[in-house]
């Protein structure tokens, strides 16, 4: 008995002393990029690959630390390239492009920190097998198009045809199902509903969808044309004709050679010296420092996924993180009380969702103002509805181009159900004590009465968003009212009506943080996040009571199999766990290669 007890020890301790191990081999690396020492080790070339995608940032979840602690995040990407651009070690940069599912801002935020680089002088080329194997190929060569040179393996295709968005409607579904949705919306625009309501997109939706595309193919082809060096008129022929397949893009100048990996890497090692070492761009980063890392503190505020109440999560069966608004709103308050913060920069990508998580965390932004610090807001892919609610009292806001914001209004509903219980011979029946008892009840449709009251909610919620957003954006009330009514906006339309002050990314953003905080334009800064991010095993403790998704470390694989499957279901509205009265919905968030996005 005792030996199996020492033995029982032992294995116990040795369980402990690996898993100390592993959780410093994490830690280490999550947090090491803050730790350069400028020193690369003489002459290189960056290496970047954008076959893969780009995180806006990592949950701090255990989980999420684990899968994800090898993907490139956007605001390092941004950090590296800039610090190489003045690096004398940097000579060149050298990329991968692909299917690297994306989204139209991600990829004009890429473009620019490749483009702000190449002012420097140094070269930088892109390489890609090929732009989409029977399949779109729209946002890997917009990408490719902001390098010097770009080079297509012989077997490949520029497969650029343009832009389509399709969006799904379960109406028919429903009907069969015997299901009723029973919605409504503030205002014609706010398309969300649709999906439910309608077989196909109302003259609304398709006049704000067809509006969506052309601005965005506008500045795509406005950006391919220049980095080609061609007019956007005979780039929208090209593309019109397209696909164009091997030597046809190599003579109609859309790539500069045709050559494999190592054909490509061979010239720009010549082009550079013929003596630079090659190395990944997070490696750099990890060796040479951080750009945002030393100087005047701005706290660095992420608001990523769908808006709801109570905080943050991260959920491994769908790969998502949610915007929770005790969460962010506490780092707001952490942010104020700390005085050595001189401005907030918030970092949105949010489709939206609940309406009173939104507003608290819109109070948060606003007595931050009142307090002294600065807001400027970031905006990512999407930061629309309720993701443009929580920005629009914020000093200045910042989008690309693409991104998918405004959406100002409201909708709310439910599916009546009744129907299809009585398909399957499922029978209900309920007591109440008043009137309006049922009116949430998914069994129950509203009566004239509990419709009323629900309308009257889409009026009052609307009327706060306008209002704010007239406050915060210094319009007209009037003028709110007539760009709203739910409509979703590109970045560069935003711009146009006052919704959005300014075009670009991380770098604008800290640029405009500098001059509300009173600060040099050139005044050193330090990017810090809040609330502070935790080691592995402070996340890793803090999940212990919720000890089913600690098992899911384990099933990862598993999960990866059935998130599809998760995915439909959520597009469906058959997983909804929390509100979205202030959402956009997937298919409105689109790719340049005509899938909706996410």
């Amino acid at each position: 008995m005792k030996k199996r007890n020492a033995v029982a020890l032992f294995v116990f301790f040795a369980f402990v002393l690996v898993m100390v191990a592993i959780g410093a081999l994490i830690a280490f690396s999550m947090g090491k990029t803050d730790l350069g020492t400028g020193w690369v080790g003489g002459t290189t070339i960056l290496e970047l690959d954008l076959e893969t995608s780009v995180l806006e940032y990592v949950p701090p979840d255990p989980i999420a630390q684990i899968t994800m602690r090898n993907q490139l995040q956007m605001r390092n990407l941004v950090e590296a390239l800039t610090r190489a651009a003045t690096d004398d070690q940097v000579v060149g940069l050298v990329a991968r492009v692909g299917q690297g599912g994306l989204g139209v801002a991600q990829l004009q935020e890429i473009r620019d920190a490749v483009m702000a680089f190449r002012e420097s002088g140094k070269p930088a080329y892109a390489f890609a097998e090929t732009f989409g194997e029977v399949s779109s190929g729209n946002s890997s060569y917009y990408l490719a198009t902001a390098f010097d040179k770009v080079f297509l393996q012989q077997s490949g295709d520029v497969n650029i045809t343009g832009l389509m968005l399709t969006s799904s409607f379960y109406k028919g579904t429903l009907d069969k199902l015997g299901i009723e949705p029973r919605m409504d919306h503030r205002h014609e625009y706010k398309n969300a509903k649709n999906v439910y309501t309608e077989t196909e997109m109302t003259a609304a939706h398709r006049e704000s969808s067809e509006s969506l595309m052309q601005s965005i193919f506008d500045t795509m082809t406005t950006g391919m044309a220049a980095g080609r060096s061609m007019s956007p008129e005979a780039l929208r022929t090209l593309i019109a004709s397209g696909p164009h397949y091997g030597q046809e893009a190599l003579d109609h100048g859309l790539v500069d050679g045709l050559a494999y990996r190592d054909e490509v890497y061979d010239e720009i090692r010549e082009a550079t010296g013929g003596r630079a070492r090659f190395l990944y761009l997070q490696a750099y980063l990890e060796q040479a420092g951080r750009v945002w890392g030393k100087g005047n503190t701005v706290a660095l505020i992420y608001g990523v996924g769908n808006i709801t109440r109570g905080e943050s999560q991260y959920s491994a069966l769908n790969g998502s993180s949610n915007m929770g608004s005790d969460t962010v709103a506490a780092a707001f308050r952490a942010a104020v009380d700390d005085a050595k913060v001189k401005a907030i920069l918030f970092r949105i990508d949010c489709n939206g969702g609940s309406y009173v998580a939104s507003d608290t965390v819109l109070r948060e932004v606003i007595r931050a103002r009142n307090a002294g610090k600065p807001v400027i807001v970031s905006m990512g892919n999407v930061a629309a509805s309720g993701g443009y609610f929580v920005a629009a009292e914020a000093d200045k806001i910042v989008a690309q181009p693409g991104t998918i914001t405004a959406s100002i209004g409201v909708l709310g509903g439910k599916l009546v159900t009744a129907g299809l219980w009585e398909k399957i011979g499922l029978t209900w029946d309920s007591v109440e004590t008043s009137a309006n008892a049922s009116m949430w009840s998914a069994t129950h449709d509203y009566t004239d009465e509990q419709w009323a009251r629900h309308s009257d909610w889409l009026d009052r919620v609307y009327e706060d968003f306008t209002a704010k957003v007239a406050t915060g954006r210094n319009l007209p009330l009037e003028r709110v009212q007539e760009i709203a009514k739910g409509r979703v906006w590109t970045g560069a339309q935003a711009k146009e009506l006052g919704l959005v002050d300014a075009l670009g990314g991380y770098t604008v953003a800290l640029d405009l943080a500098r001059e509300a905080a009173g600060l040099a334009a050139d005044a050193p800064i330090q990017l810090r996040s809040f609330p502070a991010p935790k080691t592995f095993w402070q996340g890793f403790f803090d999940e212990v009571p919720s000890s089913s998704d600690v098992a899911i470390i384990a099933a990862v694989r598993v999960l990866e199999s059935v998130r599809p499957l998760v995915l439909v279901a959520e597009r469906a509205g058959l997983l909804e766990s929390s509100p979205q009265t202030l959402a956009v919905p997937t298919e409105l968030v689109p790719s340049l290669d005509g899938e909706p996005g996410a």
